[in-house]
């Protein structure tokens, strides 16, 4: 497989251009289901649009930096589903966190993919 830099140059374009909309901050339970926490805070970028209609989602890190070094890839089961979610300034753990949290359920799947030269 090939690297791609144009890639990752264009997701951090995107998200320097983009406002930062944390509407499920760590330590929140989701709207939907109570047993679900939010380690790591979760939103999206502002007036963009991804798979299901809303913002591109975000993973935010406590690293303070927004750095992009990589992206999780999901597919649901249940809404029959898939997107990329960008993670942003994410510690090794927060990153282990949101892959576990993608990954813990029958109905959702993830892949994680790093930016090779971080």
């Amino acid at each position: 497989m090939e690297y791609n830099e144009d890639f990752w140059n264009a997701l951090d374009e995107l998200v320097s251009s983009s406002e930062i909309i944390i509407d499920r901050p760590k330590s929140t339970v989701h709207p939907k289901y109570p047993d679900f926490i939010y380690h790591v805070d979760y939103g999206y970028l502002k007036d963009t649009s991804s798979m299901d209609g809303g913002g591109i989602d975000i993973w935010r890190g406590s690293m303070g930096e927004p750095i992009i070094d990589s992206i999780i890839c999901t597919v649901d089961l249940f809404k029959k589903d898939s997107e990329i979610k960008i993670l942003i300034g994410c510690t090794e753990e927060e990153k282990m966190l949101i892959y576990h949290t993608h990954n813990d359920s029958h109905y959702m799947k993830g892949i994680l993919i790093r930016r090779s030269n971080f």
